[in-house]
């Protein structure tokens, strides 16, 4: 599995990155991680935006899912007429939600344009790729997923506060992209988000090869995310940036 960083900017657009977006690629699959605000337009510098297969929601706060709503023009309204529609999973209510935040009626809403899968947890085939899934600690609706192809291993967090259900997603993972918003020396709201030293404690819990920290608010300081993780986990450490690529391999994991 091939990851780009899209997006890694949390709660908000930052100066460098959009909000919440991954782009993974295994057989010439094309799946987004989110769709946060920003995310379409630096998807472009990348692909095609007519050549994704699928789009993944983790849930439904807009710094992951809104720029949905953009997606939907572009596939609904381009020269030559709508494209094809491809699937969008996402927790339940998704379709409505995603018509209600562009003033759509409900039917059909986007539904025409997309092919919308209510999550639950367990197990699903997205295209060439194992989907794990399984709800984690946040106020809304909100699953953590983990990708497996070819004996390889992704899992991402989306949004969460410490999560046992996290911990079992992510282990022994090649790539555990794991959300760290919170920094330990300031007061924040419990069961919303984690910290960078809570993030290394699920990734030394999983027994994860790689930790990649993201979803980083942009008044924090990054670099004081990273020793906050380092501080409870062991191995690599990686901040996400917007345009870094991974190779997610049997034997390597590659920043490339």
């Amino acid at each position: 599995m091939r990851l780009t960083i899209i997006g890694s900017s949390g709660s908000f657009p930052g100066p460098a990155s959009p909000a919440s977006c991954y782009l993974v690629e295994a057989d010439g699959f094309r799946l987004l991680l989110d769709m946060g605000n920003g995310a379409l337009g630096v998807l472009q510098r990348h692909v095609d935006i007519y050549g994704i297969d699928a789009v993944y929601l983790s849930h439904l706060h807009a710094d992951h899912c809104f720029d949905l709503c953009s997606y939907w023009v572009a596939r609904t309204y381009p020269p030559g007429g709508p494209k094809l529609p491809i699937p969008v999973y996402g927790p339940p209510g998704v379709a409505d939600r995603m018509a209600a935040a562009y003033g759509l009626e409900r039917d059909p809403g986007m539904r025409e344009t997309f092919d919308f899968r209510e999550l639950a947890p367990g197990e699903i085939g997205i295209g060439p790729m194992t989907a794990r899934l399984d709800r984690v600690n946040h106020p809304v609706d909100a699953f953590g997923i983990r990708l497996e192809h070819e004996g390889s291993s992704l899992t991402y967090s989306g949004d969460t506060g410490a999560c046992d259900a996290l911990v079992e997603l992510a282990a022994y993972t090649d790539l555990f992209l794991c959300e760290a918003s919170f920094h330990d020396h300031r007061e924040h709201p419990k069961d919303m988000h984690l910290t960078g030293s809570e993030a290394g404690e699920h990734a030394q819990r999983a027994a994860a090869q790689r930790l990649v920290l993201t979803h980083l608010v942009p008044w924090n300081d990054d670099e004081c995310t990273r020793a906050e993780a380092r501080s409870t986990f062991d191995g690599p450490i990686d901040i996400a940036r917007s345009g870094a690529v991974y190779e997610v391999g049997n034997a390597a994991l590659n920043p490339v």
